[in-house]
């Protein structure tokens, strides 16, 4: 079994009010990027680092979170994805100060968080993702 793991964050977990609406609307916006759900059960897993399963009596997640394009036509494909899928527009897509290059929009998800897709502009990354090997996987 292999495990992808991001630069820093080991994984995030976000509680839905709406599970069956956050599931459509997190794999449009995936689908846009290139990318699935890597698990989808009762709960499900993006990339491996994002965990969203049910509030139930939990408070509902309310954050920022930014996934990573490879282009401004992905930047524009991920938002178009997402209004279509139950998203609210945050911010259209457009250069940004934060640094030379930032190309970003804007999204609410179904339960008000802030969901961003950025290209960086053109760079070369030393690698895509970490891999961890389980042992007897």
């Amino acid at each position: 079994m292999q495990i992808h793991k991001g630069r820093l964050v080991d994984h995030i977990h976000f509680n839905v009010s709406d599970l069956s609406a956050s599931r459509t609307f997190y794999s449009a916006c995936l689908a846009a990027l290139g990318r699935d759900l890597s698990q989808d059960t009762e709960h499900f897993f993006i990339a491996d680092e994002l965990f969203v399963a049910p509030a139930g009596d939990n408070p509902i997640t309310r954050i920022h979170l930014a996934f990573q394009a490879e282009s401004e036509d992905q930047v524009a494909a991920f938002l178009a994805a997402a209004l279509q899928s139950g998203g609210t527009d945050n911010g259209q897509p457009g250069t940004r100060d934060y640094h030379p290059g930032y190309y970003a929009a804007y999204v609410l998800d179904p339960d008000g968080n802030n969901i961003e897709a950025v290209w960086h502009g053109p760079a070369v990354r030393s690698t895509k993702s970490i891999v961890f090997t389980m042992p007897g996987g």
